[in-house]
């Protein structure tokens, strides 16, 4: 039986899976080497806030196969799969599982740290808008949720070497290129990456780059370049 193929994957969504790949490993590398990188560990963190932002619209507007409903684990597709029944070709329900799982940690890894603060000279964007006991419990659990992050992540490339070497299903070509060869029988939609168009897309990347500017608290007054107020003088009578 000759393959078909089919566009799977859109540009935007694939530029941001792999956007969101480099920006997690420079984030993970500067918060180990600390000191100085710190500030850059801020600005990354503030970058995938846009990325994530735009996946999220992206869910809901862009192409068929990049929406959260055509891949959102539904217990009957679930069953399908465990019994070797199920013909998708997106993300099938486990890797469903997994994505959404990713991107709900990466996503608390990147709200805790615009509160958080190492107690020496680094503090979120954003750290102003809370209480110096409230941050320290945030910190607390961006610290605590990256190694579950790590574990989560070390799973996802293990389940795409096993699809690889063992089921001899390649992931990454199609994440790479878009394209993906299908047998005739399995579920295909000619327009999957159609989508709905330009103005969608700029609809998106408006409100990441609004998740940039709210995140990175340029918008906040700096309190060290507000006038003090100097008590008036006393007069001599």
């Amino acid at each position: 039986m000759s393959l078909v193929r089919i566009k799977l994957w859109d540009l935007p969504t694939r530029l941001f899976h792999w956007l969101l790949v480099i920006l997690v490993a420079a984030a993970v590398i500067t918060a180990k080497i600390g000191g100085n990188a710190m500030d850059w560990h801020g600005r990354i963190g503030v970058s995938i806030l846009g990325l994530l932002a735009f996946r999220l619209v992206w869910g809901f507007v862009g192409s068929y196969h990049a929406r959260f409903s055509s891949f959102w684990p539904k217990p009957a597709s679930v069953r399908a799969y465990l019994r070797g029944n199920w013909r998708g070709i997106g993300h099938n329900p486990l890797g469903a599982f997994s994505v959404l799982a990713l991107l709900a940690l990466i996503g608390l890894q990147v709200a805790t740290g615009l509160f958080s603060n190492d107690d020496i000279a680094f503090n979120g964007p954003l750290f102003n808008l809370v209480s110096k006991e409230l941050s320290d419990t945030l910190t607390g659990i961006h610290k605590l949720s990256i190694n579950i992050l790590i574990a989560l992540i070390a799973l996802h490339l293990g389940a795409i070497a096993f699809y690889t070497l063992v089921k001899k299903e390649h992931l990454l070509k199609p994440m790479i290129t878009g394209w993906k060869d299908i047998e005739p029988t399995q579920e295909s939609k000619t327009d999957a990456v159609k989508g709905n168009g330009v103005a969608a897309l700029v609809v998106a990347l408006l409100i990441a780059f609004a998740a940039v500017y709210g995140g990175s608290g340029i918008w906040l007054p700096n309190p060290s370049s507000e006038t003090p107020v100097t008590a008036p003088a006393t007069q001599n009578w």
